[in-house]
């Protein structure tokens, strides 16, 4: 991610549907009443069918770059391990409330060593630098990275299922400009003829962490916003084309699976959904991603390779606002993913980087801090709008920890007396833990659908006409007979609904509400009568029920 990207994906007029998009619910903002009448209040239907099944969950997760190694390597223990219980804690307290959002996927940012070169990198914040395991290929110093190795083994200890590694750049000894930014505008930073190489680095690295560190990495994702140019300094990055990441990935595959690894490349991690579904005219050789990918008839098909996961990641990024351009930019991507049979769809990366004015977000963009419901409101949309119009089988934020003063981070840190870094020593040791509403609204999501649930079809909704009003999403747990309903409620007005469940009856008629507002952070609720249940005003609410 990077926060000085100037690119802007062109409107789409797609007009496609979501193949399960159905009839819309119309939501007035307020009622009309006359003082002479009673108020009759009436619920609206909520119907959801547990027999027809959509797209099958995987996970929910955030990025450990940057902050993490410092703030893994340096910070006092017990703060460190508040972190991690807040990201990664399955457990819930004696009333009942989550300890934290129960995340099912960590991303490791598998370093590419401009922290060894310092200055020298070109890459002026040291905290957007990284170590390497290795400054040769041959000898591997597994004390690197210490910090993310740190977080790693917390989020492992604490259930999370997935770790995936991603890098920004080949490691430094490799690229044709020794350095970990770019410097050629379209193609991969790296030597001629050090494909293999760089395989070996992966596989070496994926292996060690395991031999010496006990983890596991469960994917492998080679290439990060391939579109850029990333020929700037204000981190690491290398254009790819679609050709470059082919070639590597059928070089790496085979040395995998000798390696005995199980890890999966996952591939796209597209800086906007566009250049998944489209070929974006600027740069023609880094898009139409499914098509070159995966599509049925391409000649670069790598679906069939071992150890590839047959799924495509781009980003949330810049077709977020206006909301006609979020919506079309999930239906054409899910249109286009329904074209690679067995091809699912993740969203691998967000933060705002949008500007869609004061009314949106606090300050109008991503610049300042908002830990409160304003930005966990825009986030949990922009999450619903993914799953339910894109289709998407995880979603995944951006960085999980941030030190800045900008909408960037989960959990964000500071000194106390300001809301954002300063100069290198800022929160480097140290500092105060700040939880955010964001956090706890994607806790909405994460701590309750549990990878292998299946989301399920709410007949008469559309979500694409409610993302001003009350989105819903319905999942099941078909092991545990359990209910998952998650609400965003972008409305200022409460509104009451009446659950009609078919393929399925509810234990009691009781839903227990989960509640992130103004006031809560994923309290518990008592559990309401779901014939008659209320979702609060500018909140997001997941209810859970078990069903037979």
């Amino acid at each position: 991610m990077n926060f000085i990207k100037n690119y802007k994906a062109s409107l789409l007029f797609s007009g496609l549907l979501f193949i399960n998009s159905s009839l819309i619910i119309s939501c007035s903002s307020s009622d009309t009443t006359d003082d002479s009448k009673p108020v009759v209040s009436t619920a609206k239907d909520l119907n959801v069918n547990l027999d027809a099944n959509l797209q099958t969950m995987e996970s929910f997760g955030a990025s450990d770059a940057w902050q993490c190694n410092f703030i893994g390597k340096n910070w006092p223990s017990d703060k460190r391990n508040h972190i991690a219980d807040l990201l990664f804690s399955k457990e819930v307290d004696a009333d009942g409330n989550p300890k934290g959002i129960g995340l099912s996927l960590w991303r490791f940012n598998l370093g590419a060593g401009s922290t060894e070169q310092g200055e020298a990198s070109d890459i002026g914040d040291e905290w957007r630098r990284t170590e390497c395991f290795t400054a040769d290929g041959v000898t591997y110093d597994m004390s690197k990275q210490a910090g993310q190795v740190w977080f790693m083994k917390a989020a492992k200890e604490r259930g999370v299922e997935k770790l995936l590694a991603f890098t920004n750049s080949a490691p430094v000894y490799l690229t044709n400009n020794g350095k970990a930014h770019a410097s050629i505008k379209e193609f991969y930073n790296l030597k001629d003829g050090k494909m293999p190489d760089l395989a070996d680095f992966w596989v070496n690295a994926i292996d060690k962490l395991k031999t010496e560190h006990g983890l596991t990495i469960d994917y492998i994702s080679p290439f990060n916003e391939p579109q850029y140019e990333w020929d700037g300094t204000g981190q690491e990055g290398s254009p790819a084309t679609n050709a470059n990441i082919y070639s590597f990935v059928n070089v790496l595959s085979p040395k995998l699976q000798s390696k005995g690894l199980s890890s999966q490349i996952v591939v796209g991690e597209a800086g906007a959904y566009e250049p998944l579904y489209k070929t974006v005219t600027s740069t023609p050789s880094r898009s139409n991603q499914i098509d070159y990918f995966f599509g049925p008839n391409s000649t670069k098909n790598i679906g069939g390779l071992s150890n590839v996961k047959k799924t495509i990641s781009g980003h949330s990024y810049w077709q977020a606002w206006p909301l006609s351009e979020l919506i079309s930019s999930r239906q054409a991507a899910a249109s286009k993913v329904l074209t690679a049979p067995g091809l699912s769809l993740w969203s691998s990366e967000y933060c705002v980087l949008e500007s869609p004015g004061i009314s949106e977000l606090s300050g109008g963009g991503g610049s300042g801090r908002d830990l409160g419901m304003q930005l966990a409101l825009w986030t949990a949309r922009i999450i619903s709008t993914d799953i339910a119009i894109g289709g998407v089988t995880s979603w995944q934020w951006w960085t999980a920890i941030s030190r800045g003063d900008y909408k960037d981070g989960l959990i964000h840190v500071d000194n106390g007396t300001s809301n954002g870094a300063g100069n290198a020593d800022y929160c480097k040791n140290d500092g105060y833990v700040r939880d955010s509403k964001t956090l706890w609204a994607l806790g909405n999501f994460s701590f309750f659908v549990k990878p292998g649930m299946v989301r399920v079809q709410i007949p008469g909704l559309d979500n694409s006409a409610a993302t001003t009003d009350i989105m819903l999403t319905a999942y099941k747990d078909e092991l545990n007979k359990k209910l998952v309903v998650v609400a965003v409620n972008f409305s200022k007005t409460a509104r009451t609904y009446k659950l009609n469940l078919s393929g399925g009856t509810l234990t009691n008629n009781k839903l227990t509400p989960y509640t992130t507002s103004d006031t809560k952070s994923l309290k518990k609720g008592t559990d309401v009568d779901a014939a008659n249940f209320e979702i609060e005003a500018r909140s997001v609410v997941t209810y859970i029920g078990n069903y037979k």
